[in-house]
């Protein structure tokens, strides 16, 4: 395919670097981490074009935002994820900005291993309007203050947890940082 840009530099270093720093992020919620390696296409960042790269694969379901649509030759030809027609059928997401939570698979008490996991691209994860953390992972709150997301999000994760142990597990990506929000976090406003 002509006009692709290289995926990782060091294809098993960087892929293990970025997965200890989702697994760090998932269980540290609101810990920022730096990740590096990829050269992506616009629109992805570089922190969302690592993700991607290191958590999908050729068995794993994967939606696009219709509007990061200039970057599909690129993730299909990096990680060969067979793509989802509709948000609900997808293991792992891709949006710019915060998608509709209910379009995706929350899975269900007897799978809540089935639910989907969205990789949200925002414009910084900082800067935006302070949330305070507070659950699973977290001795003490932690805050952060995501660019991008919607006013009302506090409630839309309330209904999320609510799922619990169901639910979406958010991976916030900006520039090369990212931040995680497992379904078992708690967000208020700080």
């Amino acid at each position: 395919m002509i006009g692709l840009t290289a995926g990782f530099a060091d294809p098993v270093q960087d892929a293990q670097r970025c997965f200890r720093s989702v697994l760090d992020a998932m269980s540290r919620p609101g810990r920022i981490a730096t990740v590096a390696g990829v050269a992506p296409p616009a629109p992805l960042c570089v922190a969302s074009a690592a993700v991607l790269l290191t958590l999908i694969d050729h068995e794993t379901t994967f939606w696009l935002d219709p509007a990061a649509g200039a970057a599909n030759a690129w993730i299909a030809f990096h990680c060969g994820a067979p793509s989802a027609d509709m948000p609900r059928d997808a293991a792992f997401a891709f949006s710019l900005g915060l998608a509709d939570l209910t379009r995706f698979n929350a899975g269900n008490h007897e799978g809540p291993e089935t639910s989907a996991t969205i990789v949200v691209q925002l414009p910084s994860l900082t800067g935006g309007a302070p949330l305070r953390l507070s659950g699973p992972g977290l001795k003490d709150s932690a805050t952060i203050a995501p660019l991008g997301l919607p006013a009302d999000f506090p409630a839309i994760w309330r209904r999320n947890r609510g799922l619990f142990p169901a639910g979406i597990d958010l991976i916030l990506c900006a520039g090369n940082t990212l931040a995680a929000l497992p379904r078992t976090v708690q967000v208020e406003e700080a």
